[in-house]
């Protein structure tokens, strides 16, 4: 059991005001995992002033970015060395499978390597002609100021060091708030950051409840919300930094729709569900829950996604051969038991699955792998995110067809299409109003702009656009 005594406070540790702890729990057995000190408002203050005294003074936004980029490079090696070790750590506090969590870590170095070669070529101050050529033009990127970084709990490092990196890259301050699920394992950021050289009082980690995280939101010493999370909560987030014109960029929910056209091969892309619609147990943003099959191929498709489905493991989040792990907690193994039978109850046919507990399993945070079948896209499992394994097949008799139900959603982060024409599938994909959108399983670009479209957020993460986030443009004319 890790047994965290302090917060993280402008690097170092200080004693919680608050003196309430919060316990961290292991979904699997209920087993405890470990404790840390839960932050009061007053905690919150002693954070902001810290990453405000450290902005202001500029210790670390007045220094150069190449001084900037050899401390994040540093902080990128001693976390890739201790890959593994966190991949452990957080398959044991989130409940994520130890093979998932090893992915999702793995897929962190060329993450953080994408933000630092978009900053060694990132125009950070440019002397151009003006229009006109009358004058010149000085045109400067500076830091935004001071931000409150505000990150889920289903992979903790990734989407931590996805609003660290470009933040600090372009001079911020930071205040780092954690979720509770997953409390224990961003506190290994704070010491690695400060081994890799980052100034006394840049970077903040704390954890919060609702009230006092909506205090950090509020603050008015933070100058910008970088927020991943559920879109009702980035609603909120909106509401509040607009009444002080408080800059935002929100990552937020998703359903997104896997378009399979008439020549797709069907085995492989049922096979593929598996990543697509239930990585990481269905708890993740991008997945492609939503799964549109030509009718005609309906019933073949179906056939080879339940034989899919039933050949997954579930078990023990730790062992390496269990595919599919409790979801995080108790609330969201209800919720999406609740979203099961909505479905049944508005008449879509479970072709595998349902609610209730898995065969041979009597205890843990489990929602059977479910694929309904023949579902309308009106029925709330094609449209609210459940965050869970659970998909849902959707006919469609025209690619026309097709393309207008991946765009009735309220949602636009992600979604797939499958072809065995490159270019046809380009052109369906251009269609599609979401953000990120991959062709016959394509990984994602991390040098490349992620975000969505309509209510999955605001503001792109990744790269040169990541950094763009988190920067002020300055004009100066001579």
């Amino acid at each position: 059991m890790l047994e965290i005594e302090q917060n993280f406070i402008g690097g170092k540790r200080v004693d919680s005001r608050s003196g309430d702890r919060l316990e961290v729990r292991f979904s699997y057995d209920n087993s405890l995992v470990g404790t840390v000190p839960l932050a009061s408002k007053v905690d919150i203050d002693l954070a902001v002033a810290s990453a405000r005294t450290a902005f202001d003074d500029r210790r670390w936004s007045g220094t150069e970015p190449q001084q900037r980029q050899a401390i994040l490079t540093r902080f990128a090696e001693l976390h890739a060395a201790r890959c593994d070790e966190f991949a452990e750590f957080v398959c044991g506090e989130n409940a994520t499978s130890l093979w998932c969590a090893t992915a999702i870590q793995q897929g962190i170095a060329p993450q953080n390597a994408a933000y630092l070669e978009a900053a060694r070529g990132y125009a950070w101050e440019q002397r151009v002609s003006s229009f006109g050529d009358q004058t010149e033009t000085v045109w400067r990127r500076e830091p935004v100021g001071v931000v409150a970084a505000i990150v889920p709990w289903n992979a903790p490092h990734q989407s931590a060091l996805v609003k660290l990196f470009p933040a600090l890259l372009a001079g911020c301050s930071v205040v780092l708030k954690l979720a509770p699920e997953t409390a224990l394992s961003g506190q290994f950021l704070g010491e690695m950051f400060t081994e890799a050289g980052l100034p006394e009082g840049v970077l903040s980690i704390l954890v919060a409840d609702r009230e006092v995280s909506e205090y950090l939101v509020s603050h008015r010493d933070v100058d910008k919300i970088a927020f991943t999370g559920s879109t009702a909560a980035g609603q909120r987030i909106a509401a509040i930094s607009g009444q002080d014109i408080r800059r935002y960029s929100l990552e937020l929910g998703g359903k997104s729709a896997n378009i399979i056209l008439p020549d797709a091969d069907l085995e492989p892309v049922a096979q593929s569900v598996r990543y697509s619609a239930m990585f990481n147990s269905g708890q993740t943003c991008i997945a492609q829950s939503r799964i549109l099959v030509p009718r005609a191929s309906h019933d073949a498709f179906v056939d080879a996604l339940v034989a899919d489905v039933e050949s997954l493991t579930l078990g023990d989040p730790r062992e390496i051969e269990t595919f599919i792990g409790p979801l995080v907690s108790e609330r969201q193994q209800r919720r999406a038991w609740e979203l099961i039978d909505a479905g049944i109850a508005e008449g879509a046919k479970v072709a595998v699955g349902g609610s209730g507990m898995p065969t041979g399993i009597d205890h843990g945070a489990f929602v059977q792998p479910t694929v309904f079948c023949n579902v309308d896209n009106a029925m709330r499992i094609a449209r609210e995110e459940i965050f869970a394994p659970v998909a849902c097949v959707i006919p469609y008799d025209s690619v026309e067809e097709a393309i207008s139900i991946a765009n009735d959603s309220p949602y636009g982060l992600a979604g797939g299409i499958w072809s065995s024409n490159r270019e046809q599938a380009l052109a369906v994909a251009r269609q599609v109003r979401t953000g990120m959108i991959s062709i016959n399983g394509a990984g994602p670009d991390f040098a490349a702009p992620f975000g969505g479209f309509k209510q999955s957020g605001s503001g792109r993460e990744f790269g040169g656009a990541g950094i763009d986030a988190y920067v002020e443009h300055q004009v100066i004319t001579m």
